[in-house]
């Protein structure tokens, strides 16, 4: 797949203002300081498309990007797990994550975005599980790949994999990238494209 042009349209904390659209919706999701936003860039080829921090906790709200003059779009959601936030914000972004992507109807998938540096973490893995239980499709996206050996990279995901093969009797769709060195990403916008294309058949 071919991104001619991305831009940013709108950010709101309510899933009801979303932009009223009927194109295949992406969501990228994920613990704070993940890389959200550093993987729409590199998805994207825009530098600073999506806006990035080294402070964890940067996203807040739902953001909307229209992708080839908006035959999909692309949502950077809040991040979640960022224990320094107080209460009141952390059920306050936990709301916002679960009306939308339980109530969004354009939304196609969700790639669920962990750190292949750390081995599995509890928070992502109850997330992961809630998805399942809720039926929501969606994808993993193992970020920072070049921060790993070849060897270490293949380890984590293969132990992530076996940790939720206790739960799972079948695995979602996995992808290892790296936004520095742009890896993984033809396989990420094939597995998008290929996604448009079912929507697009069925319409």
């Amino acid at each position: 797949m071919k991104i001619r042009n991305a831009q940013y349209e709108v950010s709101n904390s309510k899933v009801e203002k979303c932009p009223d659209i009927n194109v295949p919706e992406y969501a990228f999701i994920g613990r704070s300081n993940v890389g959200k936003s550093s993987l729409i860039n590199m998805l994207t080829s825009r530098k600073a498309l999506a806006k990035t921090s080294q402070k964890p906790g940067k996203t807040l709200l739902i953001n909307h990007f229209k992708i080839n003059d908006g035959e999909w779009y692309i949502v950077d959601l809040p991040g979640y797990g960022y224990a320094s936030r107080g209460m009141q914000q952390r059920n306050e972004i936990s709301r916002i994550i679960k009306d939308y992507i339980s109530k969004r109807e354009q939304m196609t998938n969700l790639f669920v975005l962990i750190d292949s540096r750390h081995s599995p973490q509890k928070i992502d893995l109850d997330f992961i599980n809630w998805l399942g239980e809720s039926g929501t499709p969606f994808s993993i996206i193992f970020t920072k790949a070049d921060k790993l050996g070849p060897n270490a990279i293949l380890t984590k995901v293969e132990e992530y994999k076996k940790v939720l093969s206790k739960e799972w009797e079948e695995l979602p769709p996995i992808f290892i990238t790296s936004s520095e060195k742009g890896t993984g990403r033809d396989e990420v916008l094939q597995y998008i494209e290929e996604i448009n294309n079912i929507v697009l058949s069925n319409q």
